[in-house]
């Protein structure tokens, strides 16, 4: 399976996540559950890994490039890519455990909200990729 391959595959998988968790979420009485929690979690670390390996291959593969455009749409990605980061980790140590696992849901409307939106950002980036 060759680069491109992968990272279709990786949005295919982080994007099946998304819409599952979307239904599994709605309903607040599956929050809480085992299987939510790893799906949520599953999520989480298919995001980040997804994150890293475009940085590293293939906006370096891009850089590398002799294209002056292709150079820019390259750092206007790797810009993009540390504020989706940001924003991501500050999603997650808001309405996270991450060392055990745990979602932590006291205000579930805007845990609801503010989830869906996570999901979009990053459901249009990588529709963007």
């Amino acid at each position: 399976m060759d680069q491109t391959e992968k990272l279709h595959a990786q949005i295919h998988k982080i994007t099946e996540l998304s819409n599952i968790l979307t239904n599994l979420l709605s309903e607040r009485s599956l929050c809480d559950t085992e299987v939510t929690c790893e799906l949520f979690f599953r999520y989480v670390d298919s995001v980040q890994d997804h994150l890293k390996k475009t940085d590293a291959d293939l906006y370096a593969e891009l850089l590398d490039h002799s294209d002056a455009h292709k150079n820019k749409i390259a750092d206007l990605f790797i810009s993009g890519s540390k504020e989706i980061k940001r924003i991501f980790g500050a999603y997650t140590k808001k309405w996270c455990n991450l060392s055990k696992q745990e979602l932590r849901i006291k205000k579930y409307d805007q845990f609801y909200a503010e989830t869906i939106e996570m999901f979009e950002l990053i459901l249009n980036r990588l529709q963007d990729e």
